[in-house]
């Protein structure tokens, strides 16, 4: 979601309507449907579990978050622990929301509230909490509500009654895992409104007596189940063709995926140096793959991987693997962070589209046009680091290709977010961008242009995708969003149903340079070359040469913005050597590096982990909800929170390779318990708040492949810059070389 100059209001509008016209049967998989809380990825407190507490009363909690247990849980690595003193005249509330991620639709789909419980004591009924169920009211443009905190005073929501646990705890016993099951009907709502079961955020356990003595229970797997489902016993076949790969400091356990529906999760066994086998995590079903961060080299362990049923039924192990880390060099580390993160795309695309998904965990029918663009080029650099074969890239690509023919399109142009399956538009910014977004098809152009280079080869496949690329390409009418022939500008949205509603002409320092120079370079539908300095380079506050952190910018304010200003446009167009009338944008995107890294390393604000190197601020979903964060904590809509994005650091590889090599290292070797995950690494962090993503965004995995490589090899930069169409647009704007350095 590239939101670099939009108004903050306009860009995360979201109306119901749009919301609710989503498709329901793919909304998200059947797990995510089921799922409120399963594991946190924090070993130490859960981000979204909070207490309130109202003395003399007591909850143990970390920062006002309820503590997890990592040595007694049901399904590994942890479990909640809900730690209380009640005592007279005090309260206290413990609020489980479910996880967040954008465009997630809740969609609860099952009449039973699950949970497990765990007491090492005895706790008598009188002493049991009660519990109270929420649902999302009024939700936000995720879907969901995204503040941070709940009270069960928050308007917007509605809640139950406190229902008495003592008639669903008859057969806990201590020392082991009970399941608890609630009917939904035996909540009844507190509020004027209905509880609404399919939008459940929060599970509140709350105070029931005041004893004044110490209790604890723990907590895991809270779900709302199809009761039908509780008692059914599916019979699993053993997972096959497990494999076990070594890297520095992790292993990654892989294995073919059962075909079976009836598969909750897949639980991974390890065994360290011979050890006793024990179980140390799940994956999901859609993901294929597993990552035990081991924390050094030369640490030896085996596994075994097993499918689990809905009702918590295991069905046989596999056969062991095993493997062993090892020292790694650079260019090793480099090549794993571009396969992991390549994997996003080819492992985790539409299978209809080929497409790249908006994020993972996400909504599974929506695909995102601009990091599906971005996808394109980091297929090519998979293709030639020998990740997949050119065979299969190619076919990817016209799967790609042939899918983007049928979608919808509007004067050529692709909307932003698409279903994946049929193509529809769908509008996730509100009913009023139905329609085309232009800078995401010039994202889109900017990798279809790099694959029509690359795949140059005389056979069938790699004909047919250059022809379909060269129709796609001729078939976007730049010229048609200049909306007037008067204006002087390019426009970036259209709807067949509200025109040009969303006026918003296209001008820099931010992200669409590359829609400027498509538009330019186009075959058949080109704007003038002039608009590149009356649209583009035309505000008043383009060319105002200036420094911060002591660093000169040539143009742009402040601090010239979030990191992927100076990633998502130049993944294809080469900026060294070349300057315009303004600067050398590669050496003001290595400015703009420069001054992030500088930022972290003062630290301003003071928060856990900034430095030299742990840096890299940019637009990312942070702990509230999607920010385009930029290194000035003055700017109230960018606000510097002490959230860190690894794509920020790492994908500045060509400008500050020392630096950007330094953050990757520290982000693997130091966080990547917490932050590597079967795409690489996580979206974003944030240790002030001990915040971890639990998604990757589309936008920001390609941008890790891509940049490393320009690095490397400059194998994207080479490619996208052998179009002819692109060399005579930079000709026509003005374009020269750089003169020779002395």
């Amino acid at each position: 979601m590239e939101l670099g100059l939009c108004n903050p209001v306009v860009a995360l509008m979201c109306v119901a309507a749009a919301i609710a016209g989503l498709p329901r049967a793919r909304a998200q998989s059947s797990y995510y449907d089921r799922v409120l809380f399963d594991n946190s990825l924090t070993p130490d407190r859960y981000f979204y579990a909070q207490a309130d507490v109202q003395g003399p009363s007591t909850v143990e909690t970390i920062a006002g978050r309820l503590p997890v247990d990592g040595e007694h849980f049901h399904t590994p690595p942890n479990a909640l622990r809900l730690h209380w003193v009640s005592n007279d005249g005090g309260g206290w509330q413990a609020h489980i929301r479910v996880n967040e991620w954008r465009n997630r639709l809740l969609h609860f789909t099952g009449d039973t509230l699950t949970f497990w419980c765990y007491e090492s004591e005895p706790l008598s009924e009188q002493n049991l909490p009660r519990v109270v169920l929420r649902d999302a009211g009024r939700t936000s443009s995720y879907g969901v509500d995204l503040a941070p905190n709940l009270t069960l005073n928050d308007e917007d929501h509605n809640f139950t009654k406190p229902l008495e646990l003592a008639p669903y705890f008859s057969g806990l016993r201590p020392g082991r895992w009970t399941r608890i099951a609630i009917p939904i009907r035996a909540f009844h709502s507190s509020t004027v409104h209905v509880l609404d079961p399919q939008k459940i955020i929060a599970v509140v356990f709350s105070q029931d007596k005041a004893d004044g003595a110490a209790h604890t229970l723990l907590i895991d797997d809270i779900s709302i189940e199809d009761s039908r489902q509780l008692v059914v016993h599916t019979v699993l076949p053993a997972v096959r063709d497990v494999t076990a790969t070594g890297y520095e400091r992790h292993v990654e356990v892989a294995w073919q995926p059962l075909t079976n529906t009836g598969v909750r999760h897949y639980l991974i066994y390890r065994s360290l140096d011979g050890g006793p086998f024990e179980p140390v995590g799940i994956q999901v079903p859609g993901i294929r793959r597993w990552e035990d961060f081991l924390g050094a080299t030369d640490k030896h362990a085996a596994y075994k991987v097993a499918a689990v049923d809905r009702s918590f039924h295991q069905g046989p192990m596999s056969a062991p693997v095993s493997a062993s880390t090892h020292p790694m060099t650079d260019d090793e580390l480099l090549t794993m962070v571009q396969q992991a993160s390549f994997l996003y795309y080819w492992e985790g695309g539409s299978q209809v589209s080929g497409m790249a998904r908006e994020n993972i965990p996400g909504n599974d029918s929506i695909v995102a046009t601009g990091a599906s663009g971005f996808g394109v080029m980091a297929l090519v650099v998979g293709v030639d680091r020998g990740f997949i074969t050119r065979e299969q890239g190619a076919e990817r690509m016209l799967k790609i290709a042939r899918f983007l023919e049928r979608a919808d399109r509007f004067h050529g142009a692709w909307a932003h977010f698409m279903d994946g399956s049929t193509g529809k538009a769908l509008p996730l910014f509100g009913a009023y961008d139905d329609g085309a977004d232009l800078v995401e098809t010039s994202f889109m152009m900017e990798g279809l242009l790099t694959a029509r280079e690359y795949f140059d080869r005389d056979t069938t496949s790699e004909r047919e995708l250059r022809d379909r690329i060269t129709r796609l390409w001729q078939g976007v009418e730049w010229s048609w969003f200049r909306r007037d022939p008067k204006n002087d500008a390019i426009f970036w949205h259209w709807s067949p149903d509200y025109a040009w509603f969303i006026h918003f002409r296209l001008a820099g320092w931010n992200e669409v340079m590359i829609t400027y120079l498509d538009a330019i370079a186009s075959p058949t539908h080109a704007v003038p070359a002039s608009f590149y300095s009356s649209g583009w380079a035309g505000g008043s506050s383009y060319s105002q040469p200036h420094k911060a952190e002591g660093v000169e910018l040539k143009v742009g304010e402040g601090v010239g913005g979030p990191l992927f200003f100076t990633q998502y446009s130049f993944m294809g167009f080469d900026p060294r050597g070349l300057h315009d009338k303004y600067t050398n944008y590669f050496d003001q995107n290595r400015n703009m590096a420069t001054i992030n890294l500088k930022y972290c390393e003062r630290n301003p604000a003071g928060y856990a982990g900034y430095g030299s190197d742990d840096w890299g601020i940019t637009a990312v979903d942070g702990p509230g909800g999607y920010v385009p964060y930029e290194p000035n904590p003055a700017n109230k809509y960018e606000l510097d929170d002490g959230t860190i994005a690894p794509t920020g650091a790492i994908s500045s590889m060509p400008y500050l390779p020392e630096a950007s090599m330094h953050a990757l290292k520290h982000f693997y070797r130091d966080n990547g318990s917490e932050l590597w995950g079967p795409f690489g690494f996580r979206d974003a962090f944030n240790q002030q708040q001990d915040w971890v993503a639990n998604i990757n965004m589309g936008l920001n995995q390609a941008p890790m492949v891509v940049m490393i490589e320009n690095y490397r090899s400059g194998l994207i930069w080479k490619t996208f810059m052998k179009n002819p169409e692109i060399k005579q647009a930079l000709q026509r704007i003005g374009f020269q070389p750089d003169p020779p350095k002395e």
